[in-house]
């Protein structure tokens, strides 16, 4: 794996970022009250079968110990944070906030990539399902703006550690928590790559230069209570310790020779 990639291998995953953002879009329009996670799982898996890519989370394992990810997208309600499996049980209320974190790798058997299977990139959404608090809306408006901070910082120039440094500085006067043990990461050859992206300063993270060709992605995990977690018995869903509900929004960034593109941004972003 390259911590930059080269200029083909940024034409494939800009290309497939912008599929990813169509896709995670029309999940979240078709997300109604009522419905399951399985069912919008299905879905996923359907478009993005449709536009000649492969799910990257589903079979995916973190280490060779782990269980194998069953779902294409992470399914997160209310106090998970990330990582909920996609079930029939899982169903949707009127005020809950629902987390789509989807990634995928495209081209799928072009001979290119990882064992032949194109590119990889990330993106994740937190949305209201009916009608939410006012707390609530303000939690999604803050996460995602901290999102939009940690963007402006990738560009040639600076570092990683930027990127925690200027999101940091944003929520914690706020008084929301940043979630410490989960953090954003490269992306392109490997779903996960290295450096570690975290939400919060890391000077460690400083020689990690911001070059032509880094494709990384940020994703903000910010809560209404403190940062710890915990993970449920399916040794997948992480949810907050103490009970309290968080959002979660991310987009794959790569820095191109015209600068830097958000490749997964949704239609309604542009």
């Amino acid at each position: 794996m390259a911590y930059k990639k080269t200029v083909e291998e940024l034409h494939y995953i800009v290309e497939g970022g912008k599929k990813m953002g169509e896709i995670l879009a029309i999940l979240q329009q078709e997300t109604k009250v009522g419905m399951s996670a399985w069912d919008i799982d299905k879905r996923a898996e359907e478009l993005i079968l449709s536009v000649g890519a492969r799910p990257a989370f589903k079979g995916y394992r973190g280490r060779k110990q782990d269980p194998p990810f069953p779902s294409t997208i992470c399914a997160s309600i209310n106090q998970e944070i990330v990582h909920g499996i996609a079930t029939k049980e899982k169903i949707l209320y009127d005020g809950d906030i629902f987390s789509i974190d989807i990634g995928m790798q495209y081209p799928a058997h072009s001979g290119l990539g990882k064992g032949g299977n194109g590119f990889f990139t990330d993106t994740a959404i937190t949305f209201a399902i009916g009608d939410i608090s006012a707390e609530l809306e303000q939690l999604l408006h803050v996460t995602k703006k901290s999102l939009e901070i940690g963007i402006e910082q990738v560009k040639i120039g600076n570092n990683i550690a930027d990127i925690g440094r200027a999101i940091q500085a944003y929520i914690q006067p706020q008084g929301y928590g940043i979630v410490r043990d989960l953090v954003g990461h490269g992306v392109g050859h490997e779903v996960h790559e290295q450096p570690r992206v975290p939400n919060y300063l890391d000077e460690r993270l400083e020689e990690w230069k911001i070059e032509e060709g880094v494709v990384i992605a940020i994703e903000p995990m910010i809560t209404l209570g403190d940062y710890n977690i915990e993970t449920d018995d399916d040794g997948w869903s992480i949810r907050t310790r103490d009970g309290s509900l968080s959002a979660h929004f991310e987009h794959t960034i790569a820095v191109t020779a015209d600068g830097p593109v958000v490749v997964t941004r949704r239609p309604d972003e542009l």
